[in-house]
């Protein structure tokens, strides 16, 4: 993905985007745009590229912002063709400079602003640059977003729970969401039976950063929405609840049926390899053997414990199954475990320890020791 969306920012792109201002705006200087927006772009990493490109775009565009982002939303081209974004690839990229400059320059502009991302979220996500807008105005954002919640285009209605996620990637954490989680839950209040899997996943998604910083609120949230839910709610609560299941948090596991202490125990633990080399593959095979005289509905993931660049380590959980395990039954398990350079993890040599996690309950299983090079 990181390398992706870094040569997406390319001179090619450039050149299209000045192709797209100039067709609007014959004023354009688009040989300047270009050697300006091109300078330096090879250095730069991913959002950087992003971010040069608009600070070029902004300075050849009219010097007035209402002028400027009149000929942005003149110049867009055609809106999102499905309800998904899955499968769409890096195109709606292309409109990133377009959100940065609305963000950077549009703040004593509202109406306006709001305007500019309610047409670029139709195109991309104005996820990102509407959040100033949520920190400087938080009642006239909410307000805005209130709104949208009844918009036609589902794309309008993800932008309101996907903008107000108190820890959305890549973009400004806003204070103002975190002290106000009310307010971000009677948004999504309004959107939590939409019609679409994009509002409804965004919704989730959400639920689940809400719970890192208010696990309680989360807790009674998803105990309000289940009385009565249909199956796409269910699967949103369960959705939303996925890192307070992999913290173990007694409330979530028990919401989901999974609230018992299980009878079990953990056995024919096996690593093969046992050693193995940064790049490689950990195959992990055991068994979960019942100890109850009744049937037992389990939950069974695994916490791998990654060794970090200093040294320490950080436990990192996976969904393994989830389990109807008759009385004194067994079940044969196996997971597998990646030690590829990964953008979100840089595996490093040392030991790892294992745990299986059965209904939020830790069961040692061992280690498998990672190496620098294969022997």
């Amino acid at each position: 993905m990181a390398e992706q969306l870094k040569t997406f920012f390319s001179p090619a792109l450039v050149r299209r985007l000045s192709g797209d201002i100039a067709r609007v705006h014959p004023a354009f200087d688009s040989r300047a745009f270009i050697r300006d927006a091109t300078r330096g772009l090879d250095d730069l990493e991913l959002l950087d590229r992003g971010k040069h490109i608009a600070r070029a775009l902004a300075k050849h565009l009219p010097k007035e912002y209402p002028a400027a982002v009149d000929v942005l939303l003149r110049s867009l081209g055609p809106e999102h063709a499905t309800d998904e974004l899955v499968g769409v690839g890096m195109g709606p990229f292309f409109y990133l400079p377009h959100t940065l400059i609305v963000a950077e320059l549009g703040l004593d502009h509202f109406a306006l602003s709001m305007k500019a991302q309610y047409e670029l979220t139709k195109r991309f996500s104005a996820e990102g640059s509407i959040r100033p807008f949520i920190a400087k105005y938080p009642d006239q954002t909410l307000g805005t977003l209130r709104e949208w919640t009844m918009d036609a285009n589902p794309h309008v209605r993800r932008l309101v729970s996907e903008g107000t996620r108190l820890r959305l990637p890549w973009a400004m954490r806003v204070p103002w969401l975190d002290a106000n989680p009310h307010r971000v839950l009677e948004l999504l209040e309004l959107l939590k039976d939409d019609p679409t899997t994009l509002v409804r996943r965004s919704v989730a998604n959400n639920l689940n950063d809400l719970g890192k910083v208010h696990p309680a609120l989360v807790a009674k949230t998803a105990e309000a929405w289940l009385k009565g839910a249909g199956e796409n709610r269910r699967a949103l609560i369960e959705h939303a609840l996925r890192s307070a299941v992999k913290r173990g948090d007694a409330n979530a596991l028990k919401l989901l049926g999974y609230g018992k202490k299980p009878a079990v125990v953990i056995e024919n633990v096996r690593f093969a390899p046992k050693r193995v080399a940064i790049g490689g593959r950990v195959v992990m095979d055991f068994v979960v053997r019942s100890t109850s005289r009744t049937t037992q509905d389990l939950l069974v993931d695994v916490a791998v414990h990654f060794v970090k660049a200093r040294g320490h380590s950080a436990k990192k959980v996976f969904k393994v199954k989830r389990v109807s395990l008759p009385a004194r039954g067994t079940v044969a398990l196996s997971f597998s475990v990646s030690l590829k350079v990964h953008t979100t993890r840089k595996p490093n040599p040392g030991k790892h320890t294992v745990d299986v996690l059965v209904n939020g309950v830790l069961f040692p299983a061992g280690s498998f020791e990672v190496q620098r090079i294969r022997d």
